[in-house]
Order: C-alpha cells, then structure tokens, then sequence
C-alpha cells in the first residue's frame, strides 16, 4: 500500500538524509517554478537508472553499471526535447497522487483508492496539457512536500519521538487520514507561494 511503501522511507532515513530532503523539498515547494527543467531531467534520469536497472535484471544479467548509466544519459538527454510533454505527464500523475490522498483523506476505503488517483490523473493531465505553468508547479508542489514531509517525519520518528516510536507509527497507520493531510497541507501552500511569485517574475508568462 502506498502508507507502506512511504513509511519504509521515513523509518530508513538518517539525520543527514533527512535534512537534505527537507532543504531541497522546501526549495522545490516554494521555487520549484524556477528549477523545473533541471527537476525534470534529474527525473526522467532517475527513471532510465531504474530501468537500466530492471533490464539488467530481467533481460541481460551481468554489469548493471553501465546498462544502468547509458540508460540514465539516454533518458536524461531525451527530456529536454521532449521537456513539455515530460511536465504534462509529472503534471497528470501528480493530479492523480493529489486525488488519491483526498480519496484517503476523506476516510474513504483504501482498497478503492486507485479510482480516486485515476480521475486525478486524468484531470490533471488534461488541464496540465492545457496550461503548462499549472503542471509545473503541480508537480514541483507535490514533489517539494513529499521530500519535506519525509525528511520531517523521519526526524520525528528516529530522534525526537524516539523513546516512543512504535506508539507514533502505530498513530499513522491507525488513522489513514494522517500522511494524505500532513502531504496536501504544505502542497497547497506551495500552490499558492509559486503561483504568487511566478507572477512577479517578468520572465515567467502569467
């Protein structure tokens, strides 16, 4: 589930792991409009890295060093062409996240959550096709409060709240509700800090 696969994250994190996440997730969640090219080949980087990986893997066997960095090049250098329509998918899958943690914000049965990540999905998508400057700090939003709330949770769970780190997991996973509001919280704000400051920049179309 995807509580699960976060709070595998937050449980793992270090001291220094988590303060990085926490300074590059606040700059991508109030600046992320300004950095976004640079977030969007790291990810796409990201992505052929995974699947260098998985190839390696699944198809060849053997050195997963050098499968793994032609395929991190390859998708790194294919996202700047293709920089728009990178934005419009991170933008649709972000839609789709923000929906599916409503979905589990609002109590409603986890097993279901996938229809509420697949109107978001396809909303989002549509509208960050349609405007380019909503996908970007969509997925910037989304991105920065992730990172931040990871590396907050993981400091509160491995250092502050140490002596009772088990009664705080238990809360988070008692109450599904938690994690999807401790993520939309600062994304609305980061929605709202980069659409105001974009308009001040000159250089960003309003």
């Amino acid at each position: 589930m995807p509580l699960d696969v976060m709070w595998k994250y937050v449980s793992s994190l270090g001291l220094v792991e988590a303060l990085t996440f926490i300074s590059f997730g606040s700059v991508c969640l109030f600046y992320g409009w300004r950095v976004f090219k640079i977030l969007v080949t790291i990810i796409f980087g990201l992505l052929g890295l995974f699947l260098g990986i998985w190839a390696n893997d699944q198809l060849i066997g053997g050195n997963v060093i050098w499968l793994s960095l032609i395929c991190t090049v390859f998708f790194a250098v294919l996202s700047i062409p293709f920089m728009r329509w990178g934005v419009t998918l991170l933008g649709a899958l972000s839609g789709g996240i923000l929906t599916a943690g409503v979905w589990l914000a609002a109590g409603l049965p986890e097993q279901y959550v996938w229809a509420g990540g697949l109107v978001g999905f396809i909303a989002g998508g549509m509208i960050s096709f349609i405007v380019f400057k909503i996908a970007v700090i969509l997925f910037t939003s989304l991105g920065g409060s992730t990172l931040t709330v990871v590396g907050i949770l993981a400091i509160l769970y491995r250092y502050i709240l140490a002596g009772k780190s088990a009664e705080f997991e238990d809360f988070v996973f008692a109450n599904q509700w938690f994690l999807p509001v401790l993520l939309l919280v600062p994304m609305g704000l980061g929605l709202f800090l980069q659409n105001k400051f974009s308009k001040a920049d000159q250089s960003w179309p309003t």
